[in-house]
């Protein structure tokens, strides 16, 4: 399914008057507006850049500074899309959406649950899981202690507001301390590793018929598991309604069947296959230079 048919960006002429109209504006005075910041002006023109046209699953190729990322969050903002992490932005970000076209199927806005997932949000959600777990661990360890005083001796019941402990005491000679604990503790969440965690986050929010903008979905995840996600992202996108728009250099995702890819890196910025980025072409020419040590006569 495809919700967001194309977008433009702001053309070379559209930044050129806006920054004289500023100029012009403020007689120069450009101390609250400094146009040597102003982000997120002056990066697309000069790729060549000013409209992108979209598949069910589209991917902006590029390192680090090459602004696939400041794409994701000028879509994203454009459209209204639900968000969590806070993005880098300036005081000329709102007018530079202003100069922006969304072309949206049948005109309509994009489907609810639509949102923008970037690193941010996974690794504040494995954060927020370790610190859970860990609360539940410190929890563990004082009732073991308390186990521990309980069995002790020296206790004498006096009267009936000693009843209660007299029960815990009761209950602490009779029970493992495995066994009292486990009484008064929620179970631990599943001991998952960061990458399990990660994908479990992807698996959880992305939901059918909606546009997904996902920025570098491959950070935390292992090689295997971003297999996995690039066929839950297909399976998504071919069965359930969903399109994606997703900032990567993972050889794992450009590889996803039918997926249009932006070159970032290139000026001006082109579509490629998967095969012709630079990235990959390295990847692949390590593992040529080394094929005869996967022989296994070689080993």
């Amino acid at each position: 399914m495809i919700y967001l048919e194309s977008f433009r960006l702001a053309t070379e002429s559209d930044e050129t008057d806006y920054i004289l109209d500023v100029r012009k504006s403020y007689k120069l005075d450009m101390s609250c507006h400094d146009m040597n910041n102003s982000y997120p002006f002056k990066i697309f023109p000069f790729k060549y850049l000013s409209r992108l046209d979209f598949a069910p699953i589209t991917l902006l190729y590029g390192g680090n500074g090459s602004g696939k990322s400041t794409l994701l969050n000028i879509i994203a903002q454009k459209l209204k899309l639900r968000r969590t992490s806070p993005y880098s932005r300036t005081p000329f970000f709102e007018d530079y959406l202003a100069y922006c076209r969304a072309e949206l199927y049948r005109e309509k806005e994009p489907p609810e649950g639509s949102c923008i997932i970037t690193s941010d949000d996974v690794f504040d959600y494995m954060l927020s899981f370790r610190t859970l777990n860990a609360g539940v661990d410190r929890d563990r360890e004082a009732l073991i202690e308390e186990w521990r005083d309980l069995r002790r001796g020296g206790f004498q019941m006096r009267s009936l507001e000693d009843f209660e402990e007299l029960q815990k005491r009761r209950e602490a000679w009779s029970s493992t301390r495995s066994e009292y604990t486990a009484r008064r503790l929620p179970k631990n969440l599943p001991g998952q590793s960061n990458g399990e965690n990660a994908y479990g986050y992807f698996a959880e929010k992305i939901r059918g018929d909606a546009l997904y903008l996902l920025d570098e979905p491959e950070n935390s995840l292992s090689a295997e598991r971003q297999t996995e996600l690039a066929t839950f992202i297909e399976d998504s996108a071919r069965f359930y309604g969903c399109q994606f728009i997703i900032s990567t250099h993972s050889p794992f995702l450009l590889a996803m069947k039918g997926a249009r890819i932006y070159d970032l890196d290139e000026i001006p910025v082109t579509v490629k296959k998967w095969t012709e980025l630079s990235n990959v072409r390295l990847y692949h020419a390590f593992f040529e230079a080394h094929r005869h040590e996967f022989n296994p006569e070689n080993t």
